[in-house]
């Protein structure tokens, strides 16, 4: 059922999460400016949201739009991850589910040679692979996230042998000695705290193992250079080609201009004194946290721009009273969506105050930010073990079993990595600027991404000659 067209036809499908979407969207776009035809898969809102396509690109990349079954429990209006409570994500997962249906007629309309998809539709390869469309597994995931969580077979059976938070606490035995790779309770808790009940019927663990198991190959973003040992130990887990695709690193040109008052602020600041603070569209902080560092900010005395989510509540609700008047001038609050790319690309930044997931890790980085790290859910845990090990970042200190910091931590944290002069953190700005050498570099990163195209063109060209679609 191959295409016969000589222009290789790629249907990218990503998870309904914007820090899913938008790397899928990018990746889209890198295909299709090395000529493939691409037809990018999500719900219509979604489309509108996060994908514009520039004129030139306009005749391969086509918009496919589908939509998302009604779910008790989900808000008509939900269709992605930031549209709804962490503790509603399994109804978001539910009603992805239940676009199979969708997706099989339409994959026998669109006839393409791949289909790349996103760990949350694990059901998408098996249904590929029956109209004779071959997959590949792209992972928004670190390797080392990947390489703990462990064999395919293990995660597709239920998580095999780990079924405690204590579990995850400890190396496995398939990780290499010395690993730093490991959970802290409160991180653990917060996670399976948003994933009781399960309403999909299906575990994430089930999702990645059978993504991984039935796919062709795996795609990672990342690089054997920032997890050499990692790398090597998938190759050996999954028995099947592990592409590294490099970092994606945003353009500059696909990126949103930042409001005439937010611009205007961060041109008054001296050059890299800005801490820009934000924990993405998911990870919302409880009320004691908001508190305590917003207190740690005003300690720490640096420069700063929060972009503060605040989910049902209104920012004055959140903040200490008087907080904005006694931080006027130096600290900047704006509630609500900015172009993060644009403010760590701004040279009066320094650094970012982050939850660890990894597209800021990536855009942070990429701009040569030093990391102050606070992570809440998911990956960020070992996203924050990896910069640690690379001396990259700081983390802030906290309470092991409930995830709490204080005022204090957060000050201290803040001036080690951002004030001026020597010591530690001059060490980790100095590391910093060396990884922007290694996320933000065009060509090296566009050498790894071809590692892909190379794949996708050579064994499409394989399977034709024997014949086997």
């Amino acid at each position: 059922m191959s295409n016969s067209s000589d222009v290789l036809h790629v249907a990218v499908f990503p998870w309904l999460a914007f820090g899913h979407l938008i790397p899928f969207a990018r990746l889209a776009i890198c295909l299709a400016q090395k000529g493939f035809k691409v037809s990018f898969i999500s719900t219509p809102r979604n489309l509108r949201r996060i994908l514009k396509i520039s004129p030139h690109l306009s005749s391969v990349v086509s918009l496919v739009g589908v939509s998302l079954p009604p779910v008790d429990g989900l808000p008509v209006a939900a269709e992605a991850s930031s549209d709804v409570p962490y503790n509603k994500q399994q109804l978001l997962k539910k009603a992805f589910d239940s676009l199979e249906p969708q997706l099989a007629d339409l994959l026998r309309d669109l006839n393409p040679d791949w289909i790349i998809y996103d760990y949350a539709s694990h059901w998408i390869s098996p249904l590929a692979a029956e109209l004779g469309i071959s997959s590949v597994f792209f992972s928004l995931f670190t390797a080392g996230f990947l390489a703990f969580l462990g064999p395919p077979s293990e995660l597709s059976n239920g998580g095999g042998s780990r079924s405690t938070v204590e579990d995850f606490m400890n190396d496995p035995e398939w990780m290499p000695h010395g690993s730093n790779l490991r959970f802290r309770y409160h991180e653990l808790k917060t996670s399976l705290d948003g994933a009781i009940g399960n309403e999909s019927g299906t575990t994430d663990s089930v999702r990645f193992g059978v993504s991984i198991e039935e796919s062709v190959a795996v795609a990672v973003r990342s690089s054997p250079e920032l997890e050499p040992e990692s790398f090597d130990l998938l190759t050996k887990l999954y028995q099947k080609p592990v592409i590294p695709i490099g970092f994606l690193p945003p353009l500059m040109e696909d990126v949103e201009e930042l409001s005439e008052d937010i611009e205007e602020w961060l041109k008054k600041q001296k050059a890299n004194s800005v801490l820009y603070v934000s924990f993405g569209t998911e990870a919302f902080l409880r009320q004691e946290d908001v508190t305590e560092l917003a207190y740690g900010l005003e300690q720490s005395e640096i420069p700063f721009l929060w972009i503060l989510r605040t989910s049902h509540r209104n920012e004055s609700e959140m903040l200490p009273a008087g907080f904005k008047e006694r931080v006027s001038g130096r600290g900047l609050v704006h509630e609500g969506w900015i172009s993060q790319v644009k403010v760590l690309s701004h040279n009066s930044v320094g650094g970012c105050l982050t939850h660890c997931g990894w597209n800021s890790v990536i855009e942070g980085l990429g701009f040569g930010r030093v990391v102050i790290m606070c992570p809440v859910v998911n990956d960020q845990g070992l996203n924050a073990r990896i910069m640690e090990k690379k001396m990259v970042g700081i983390e802030i200190e906290r309470n092991e079993r409930d995830g709490s910091f204080t005022r204090d931590s957060v000050s201290e944290s803040v001036r080690s990595a951002m004030a001026e002069g020597s010591g530690g953190g001059k060490l980790l700005r100095e590391r910093a600027m060396e990884m922007k050498g290694l996320f933000g570099n065009g060509d090296k990163n566009e050498r790894h991404l071809d590692k892909l195209v190379d794949f996708l063109e050579t064994n499409r060209k394989k399977w034709q000659s024997r014949g086997d679609f």
